[in-house]
């Protein structure tokens, strides 16, 4: 979503903090290209003026132009202003009120609305054992009901019977009341949208307001909207009053100026963003992190927290016990290539490593990209069982074989072998020290004792988030900071890259050197 601003910013910054002193000039040349980047990112004008005036006013003082790093200075002057733009502190939806406690989504047509009800009801659901009933109060549009249905059957989450003829303000009213007689814990309306905002709409609005008195209204917006973003949530948040902000589709590849204008024209903060078209792609918004993103410092805690999620703990126990014994086939490769699919693949790893967003050109020039672990988990896939499990079996004739069955050649078998084998090594040697859990498991534990949090990860392996609260969490991200992880490659992580400081990420074609990065050879 930020990518072109990262970029932008990324090499404005650059140039400051690769000089030994500063001028007032030197600054104010910077505010030019920085406000130039906000704008192109379709961050509203008054947003940007706003943005750049407090930057200027802190970063023009003699305190940072005598500093020892001036340029740094100005670089964490930016940053803090770029999560105090997008929220200091970021907020989860409030569920402190007498059950029913009512949510009400309001937003245009097309922004995501049915959608998003669904997966905030099966995040409550899943996440905090909540008793939900859903409701569309959408008239208008044909079958929208019926959608809000079929969501609530995928998700298993109860939705309110439909009747035929009722009016929006029946519906919340007979939704409300369900609620109660149900004894559920959350009731959440999905309003209708138009195309545009107009009066009808507002009126409707108000009046479901007025019977069904939401806790929550939260104004659901397209991150893609652009400049007419400020006028969406300002419009919504005089006639309706919403209480918080949820962006779809933040992992397009718009510009990102919605998501930082919204909160700053309102005041109100974003408590969720949707990252994808599945039931379960939504995140809370956590500020600081992103303003981390924008800047590529990495989000080693995000990283953390989605390995959590997507490691199967039955499985990583099993690869403990495998590695303990000195064994890992090609099976248990193929595992760990799924395991970072599910990650987000190459481009959702490397987005939340530090550094990492510099090096986008060199990792595609090296065809690090998505794609690669497909065909090398196609080529494990046109093995025979036994094959899989002993791939010394593989000579030249079964190669070919395998080569025609995944659509590939000779060369990227090898490859896949080569790194198999390198990992195969890196197992052992984990196993000898008794520490297990997988490759992605090794990346976690080894980034936690880099920060020094070996003691909340039990056996070296992934911290127990569920036990954590979110200020310990935001201390996991400061001590990331100070050992070094907030602005470029931590050393010594148990395979990171190849070719980086400290290792490299086993599991690329044939512990591949990047071109351009350090330990590896520039082409």
């Amino acid at each position: 979503m930020f990518e072109s601003l990262q970029e932008r910013l990324g090499s404005i910054l650059n140039g400051l903090t690769g000089r030994g002193a500063l001028s007032e000039a030197d600054v104010s040349a910077a505010l030019r290209e920085v406000r130039r980047a906000l704008i192109e990112a379709d961050v509203a004008l008054e947003v940007v003026r706003s943005f750049v005036d407090k930057v200027r006013e802190k970063a023009v003082g003699a305190e940072v132009l005598k500093s020892i790093k001036p340029g740094q200075m100005v670089v964490k002057i930016v940053h803090d202003e770029l999560v105090e733009m997008l929220g200091a502190e970021g907020a989860t939806i409030d569920l402190n009120a007498p059950a029913p406690v009512v949510i009400m989504m309001v937003g245009l047509q097309g922004s995501g609305k049915t959608t998003t009800t669904g997966k905030i009801a099966k995040r409550l659901t899943e996440r905090q054992g909540k008793k939900v009933l859903m409701a569309s109060l959408d008239t208008r549009r044909p079958a929208a009901q019926e959608q809000l249905r079929q969501i609530g059957e995928q998700t298993g989450v109860a939705t309110l019977p439909i009747i035929a003829g009722q009016t929006p303000v029946d519906i919340s009213r007979r939704a409300v009341q369900a609620g109660k007689l149900g004894g559920h814990d959350v009731v959440i309306l999905d309003t209708a949208g138009r195309t545009h905002i107009d009066e009808p709409l507002m009126v409707e609005m108000a009046d479901i307001r007025k019977v069904s008195n939401p806790h929550e209204i939260l104004l659901v917006a397209d991150s893609l909207t652009g400049q007419d973003a400020v006028n969406l949530a300002r419009n919504f948040d005089e006639r309706v009053g919403v209480t918080g902000l949820v962006l779809t589709r933040m992992d397009g590849d718009g510009r990102g100026g919605a998501a930082l204008s919204m909160r700053a024209v309102t005041g109100k903060p974003v408590k969720l963003i949707g990252t994808g078209e599945k039931m379960d792609a939504l995140e809370e918004f956590h500020p600081k992190r992103i303003a981390d993103r924008i800047l590529g410092m990495g989000d080693i805690v995000s990283l953390v927290e989605k390995a959590a999620e997507t490691i199967d703990a039955e499985k990583a126990a099993a690869m403990a016990k495998k590695m303990q014994s000195g064994k890992f086939d090609l099976n248990d490769l193929a595992d760990q290539l799924r395991q970072m699919q599910k990650m987000g693949g190459m481009g959702g790893i490397m987005g939340m490593m530090p550094g990492m967003g510099k090096m986008k050109d060199q990792i595609a020039a090296a065809g690090l990209d998505d794609k690669m672990f497909g065909r090398q988990i196609a080529i494990i896939q046109s093995m025979t069982k036994a094959e899989r499990a002993n791939p010394d079996l593989l000579k030249h004739s079964r190669k070919k074989r395998i080569a025609a069955g995944s659509g590939t050649d000779a060369a990227q078998i090898n490859k896949l072998l080569k790194m198999h084998r390198q990992m195969a090594d890196m197992m052992k040697a984990m196993g000898g020290k008794g520490k297990g859990g997988g490759m992605m498991r090794g990346l976690m534990g080894g980034m936690a004792n880099k920060m020094g949090l070996g003691g909340m990860m039990p056996g070296g392996g992934m911290p127990d988030l569920s036990k954590m609260d979110p200020k310990q969490l935001e201390a996991l991200q400061k001590q990331a900071e100070a050992a070094g992880l907030g602005g470029g490659m931590p050393k010594g992580l148990p395979g990171g890259l190849p070719g980086l400081p400290g290792g490299g990420l086993p599991g690329l074609p044939g512990g591949m050197k990047l071109p351009g990065l350090p330990g590896g050879k520039k082409k």
